[in-house]
């Protein structure tokens, strides 16, 4: 049984006249977790959205769970078990913390469901203190802890984590970490951006370098982050 839950070949997309993917090829095997690196404008964002439909992949496929979802809407691609924690959070300002966290609460796709309102708020204990109050009055690290609580909440086989520590305090910052290790350890896949790119590989299985819409470095997040001078070439570190 292949145990690819995504499988991505020759992926190609376009902004208008801009070629930002130029022949990706990504795999995340079941319940392992993949770093995705590379400095801004390289194409990680692109490749988040064209691997869920909200960019149109110009070339290539897109498998999720074994079914291909090249040119899927968004609405089946997620359905399959993706969770999303986007840059800039999405969450809705004028729901309560309650409201926000349920709206996607469901069933997984065997039909688990382990990530319960009561287990999110004992993960986040301060979207307990806050579950009446609304989206837009939450400070940025609990907006944060909000988009992850949703994301889980749909009981997915994979997250998917785009720049989930960005503007965070430090302390915010190890919760978050903290949070995504212990979704590792459970057993879901994960798709983790972010620019602290050390942290990154330790808190995942591999890792793989975009560098102008290209795969230019990939492997075990442990090799990966001993060689310096790879990383310093294709990251600037």
């Amino acid at each position: 049984m292949d145990d690819s839950f995504i499988e991505a070949r020759d992926l190609h997309a376009h902004y208008g006249q801009s070629h930002v993917l130029q022949g990706v090829s990504l795999t995340i095997p079941r319940g392992r977790s993949v770093g995705l690196l590379g400095r801004n404008g390289m194409g990680k964002t692109t490749l988040i959205r064209t691997l869920l439909g909200l960019v149109p992949a110009s070339a290539g496929t897109v498998r999720v769970a074994g079914r291909d979802m090249t040119h899927a809407p968004t609405e089946r691609i997620v359905r399959l078990g993706i969770g999303y924690v986007p840059e800039g959070r999405g969450i809705f300002p004028n729901l309560s913390t309650r409201d926000n966290l349920l709206m996607g609460a469901r069933a997984g796709t065997q039909g688990q469901r382990d990530w319960t309102l009561e287990r999110v708020l004992a993960t986040f204990p301060r979207l307990g203190e806050r579950l009446s109050n609304g989206g837009a009055q939450l400070s940025g690290g609990e907006q944060q802890m909000l988009a992850i609580g949703r994301a889980l909440m749909t009981n997915p086989d994979l997250i998917i984590f785009d720049e989930a520590t960005e503007g965070l305090a430090p302390q915010i910052v190890a919760d978050i970490w903290r949070t995504i290790g212990e979704i590792r350890a459970s057993g879901i896949a994960s798709l983790v951006v972010d620019r602290n790119y050390r942290t990154v590989l330790a808190n995942t299985d591999r890792g793989v370098v975009l560098e102008k819409g290209q795969v230019v470095l990939e492997g075990e997040s442990g090799a990966l982050a001993a060689d310096s001078d790879a990383l310093h070439r294709h990251l600037g570190v």
